[in-house]
Formats: C-alpha cells, sequence, structure tokens
C-alpha cells in the first residue's frame, strides 16, 4: 500500500470508532476530549488502517471495469480451483503490530510508504515448511514526521493442511 495523501478528518475517526463498537468520547467529543492527557480528539489505535480506503490500487477495492465480490472470483482477483483446499502456496494474515510516535487526529494528512521486513521460515507439523514475511508500513504526517510504524506479519504454506 502506498498512500499519498490520508486526510484524518473528525467524522472518519467518529464513524471508525462507532464501527468497532469503542464509545469512548475522546473519538468524537472535542469538550471531553480537551480534558483529557492528549487535550484533543483523537483517533483509535487501528485507525490508520482506512488509509487504504486512499490507496487508487488496494487490491480489495472493487474495480468498475473488472469482475469483483460476487463474481467468483475471491477477493484478491484470483479464482480459486475447486478443491484446492487453500494451501500449496496459500497465504494468511498472521500478526499486525502497531508503534505509536504520537496520536494522531482531526487535521493531520498522513502518507504511507510500505517496505519489507525480515523473512524467516519454519517447519509446520501439518503443512510443510511456513514461510513468514513483515511488512513495514510508515506513517508520516504533513510535516514529515514519522506518527506510526505498522508491522505486518503474513504467512504462507509449502502444501495444503493434511486433514
Amino acid at each position: 500500500m502506498a498512500v499519498n495523501k490520508f486526510p484524518v478528518e473528525g467524522s472518519h475517526i467518529m464513524m471508525f470508532a462507532r464501527s468497532i463498537a469503542d464509545d469512548n468520547q475522546i473519538y468524537y467529543d472535542a469538550d471531553y476530549a480537551a480534558t483529557t492527557e492528549p487535550g484533543k480528539v483523537i483517533a483509535p489505535p487501528t485507525f490508520a488502517q482506512s488509509s487504504a480506503q486512499f490507496d487508487p490500487d488496494y487490491f480489495l477495492r472493487p474495480k468498475l471495469d473488472e469482475d469483483w465480490f460476487g463474481s467468483g472470483k475471491e477477493a484478491t482477483g484470483i479464482k480459486r480451483e475447486s478443491g484446492s483446499g487453500g494451501g500449496g502456496g496459500g497465504g494468511l494474515h498472521a500478526e499486525q503490530h502497531f508503534e505509536y510516535h504520537r496520536h494522531i487526529g482531526p487535521g493531520d494528512v498522513l502518507t504511507a510508504e510500505v517496505k519489507p521486513g525480515k523473512t524467516w521460515e519454519k517447519e509446520g507439523k501439518r503443512s510443510g515448511k511456513l514461510v513468514f514475511s513483515e511488512t513495514i508500513t510508515e506513517y508520516r504526517d504533513q510535516n514529515g514526521e514519522l506518527v506510526i510504524t505498522a508491522r505486518g506479519v503474513g504467512v504462507r504454506t509449502e502444501r495444503p493442511v493434511d486433514q
């Protein structure tokens, strides 16, 4: 994901908080937020993930000129062969970590840059070799200051899991 401009708006923060069922007033009530340590409305911890909506090439967003959800293709655009079982090169999202360098809030304009991280292997009991790989996303504000470092870990299996 590469995002050149992700404007953080108060209404987006409020809707995000509601979507994750977090009713903490610091996410929408400026008067209440002024009485807290940050002193202002801030975004919930995982809010930066919504920057994907500002990435024109985000793979989960339907394209008007292509088949999409409900068209018989997977969300990734790759049609799964019947009986494939999801292994043999199949992958999944295994972990997500966030390091916060400061709070983000309304008025911030973020950019996101993705960098490769570490890769390692482990032998699975039923799926053969497991290959883990990190992806590091750095979120910077309008002044170029690093505000969030996100680290995602994916894992791919060597073969389908024996049943």
